[in-house]
């Protein structure tokens, strides 16, 4: 029997640093648990321009769509600022999103109980937080036509176009109702229908799904502007959010400063199943390549480390496994272990990114 494949693109910044970390909880499971994996390498975003002169070729598109799932850390940085946008890190991504079709960009805003007072919002307020957003990531306003910018008259004007079609609702919809069905049973679905006509489709698309497929989940719907001040006025209101790609894009960010460190928070883009019945994914850490503290060893792994744990349960079927290293992450903040973005704490004991990474191996290897 083959092993599953894995199949690393660490990007730029950070990325090396954190996906480091990640390679040693991957040798963990194997030596420890039996559980291996064929790990590949490869470039994506800067890295990949400096190399090829292209932010991801068609070689690495082929081997994420023949791997069983695609760990990413980070892309970006400001020595590319200057490049035409086409060569941008980001237009990588945004093609290996497109490429692979991951429609449905999952998006986790768990709050630690150690790290309950690093949150912007009270302790009341935001202790024991686990909602999951859903957004959509491959059509929007991200991805519509026509777009540019463009001349007309005496002045320049940008344009941007909201599409959406049914079934792109319609499969996304299917995916936020499936999570909640292992949840709490509850989605909300967020989009603008009082002043765009997509937000209308979408929530008539939403509806039909419910009624016809999801009966047994609790369906409701908000403003996404509602929906943005909600999450910082009661956020455990919520257990599974439905939206789309822009709003999605919005909401998720405001949601992750909920949780206290944009490092701790992993993501997740899954496809249509492919022949094995796993869908095509990526899993990438929410944060970006943090230039600033790049090679400094300050970096936060622990949200890098969390996307592998999500590889482990939606793309593996190791459901168990994924708990086991999530407690494991949890052990290390309740010692009051932290690197260097969860500092403030005057107990705190410091540690590098490489250090984080190995009091995880040793919360993991305690947990046996």
């Amino acid at each position: 029997m083959t092993n599953p494949s894995l199949l690393i693109l660490a990007g730029d910044g950070i990325g090396p640093e954190v996906m480091a970390e990640v390679r040693k909880v991957i040798g963990w499971f194997g030596d420890r648990r039996a559980l291996r994996f064929d790990v590949g390498e490869d470039l994506i975003g800067g890295a990949s321009y400096d190399a090829h002169g292209t932010p991801l070729t068609d070689a690495v598109i082929a081997k994420a769509q023949s791997a069983d799932a695609v760990l990413l850390g980070a892309v970006g940085g400001p020595q590319y600022d200057t490049l035409d946008f086409s060569l941008k890190p980001e237009r990588g991504l945004l093609r290996i999103r497109k490429d692979m079709d991951l429609f449905a960009n999952l998006r986790p805003a768990q709050c630690f109980d150690a790290l309950a007072d690093f949150s912007s919002l009270k302790r009341d307020v935001i202790s024991g937080l686990d909602i999951m957003i859903v957004r959509e990531l491959t059509s929007g306003s991200y991805f519509g036509e026509p777009r540019g910018i463009f001349r007309e008259g005496n002045e320049r004007v940008g344009i941007n176009t909201q599409r959406y079609t049914e079934s792109e609702i319609a499969r996304v919809a299917r995916a936020a109702f499936g999570l909640a069905r292992q949840r709490k049973g509850k989605v909300c679905s967020m989009e603008k229908a009082n002043v765009m006509e997509s937000g209308v489709l979408w929530r008539e698309v939403v509806s039909e799904i419910h009624a016809a497929e999801y009966a047994d989940v609790a369906l409701s719907h908000m403003y996404a502007d509602n929906g943005a001040m909600q999450l910082v006025r009661a956020p455990r209101q919520f257990d599974v959010i439905l939206t789309d790609n822009l709003f999605g894009d919005l909401l998720s960010d405001c949601a992750a400063m909920l949780t206290g460190s944009l490092g701790m928070l992993p993501s997740a883009s899954l496809g249509a199943p492919m022949e094995n019945g796993r869908p095509k994914a990526l899993y990438e850490p929410v944060h970006g390549s943090a230039p600033d503290i790049a090679g400094q060893g300050r970096a936060n792994p622990s949200a890098c480390i969390l996307s592998f744990a999500m590889a482990l349960r939606y793309s593996f079927g190791q459901g168990a496994e994924a708990d086991r290293l999530e407690a494991a992450v949890g052990a290390v903040l309740a010692q009051g272990i932290r690197t260097a973005d969860l500092l403030s704490a005057p107990d705190a004991t410091p540690v590098s990114t490489a250090g984080m990474g190995d009091a995880v191996i040793a919360a993991l290897e305690a947990g046996l």
